[in-house]
């Protein structure tokens, strides 16, 4: 188990661009095809993972490591997804300032951004549809109350200087007093 586990978040570091939101397809995709957790407990982990300090995929890999086997399970996935980006990281602070004006560098930049955008988008829908706040990706409803909570979300980052921390915790307080 534990070698699976390694091997696995060892290749989702390996392929993995654009930052944690992104990985997060990625890690459910490598989740599925192990049969490790329910769509339920994934969401939960990125639920937890977001809300906890450092970055996203790190937290999920740990979490996922750690339901899957243990304290030696989450060690082992958290070592196993940071290896890649420690590496290539490493790399190419050697020769990123030898290659960063050239043109095929712009290029690439400019086919992943978008395609990383995507990946983000994709993830925020799937965590909108296990949450009930859409039903599918083919038959758009909303939980009226959920798209609320996502706008003002939204316009609170955009628009104030408020913390991320501070909308999350305002939203689990106003979730509760909604909910409750």
């Amino acid at each position: 188990m534990l070698l699976s586990l390694f091997f696995t978040f060892l290749k989702i570091g390996f392929v993995s661009f654009g930052g944690g939101y992104s990985m997060i397809p990625v890690i459910e995709y490598e989740i599925k095809e192990h049969g490790w957790l329910t769509a339920q407990q994934f969401t939960d982990i990125i639920a937890v993972a977001g809300m906890s300090p450092g970055p996203i995929a790190t937290n999920i890999a740990v979490f996922v490591g750690y339901k899957v086997g243990g304290p030696l399970g989450a060690v082992t996935s958290l070592v196993a997804i940071s290896m890649p980006s420690l590496l290539i990281v490493f790399i190419i602070c050697l020769f990123f300032n030898k290659v960063k004006n050239q043109q095929f560098v712009h290029s690439a930049f400019y086919g992943l951004r978008p395609v990383i955008t995507g990946l983000v988008t994709y993830a925020a829908i799937k965590v909108a549809i296990q949450n009930q706040i859409i039903t599918s990706f083919s038959n758009f409803h909303f939980d009226t109350i959920g798209v609320l909570f996502i706008v003002i979300g939204f316009l609170l980052l955009v628009l104030t200087k408020i913390s991320p921390v501070s909308i999350i915790l305002l939203s689990g307080v106003f979730g509760i007093i909604i909910y409750y």
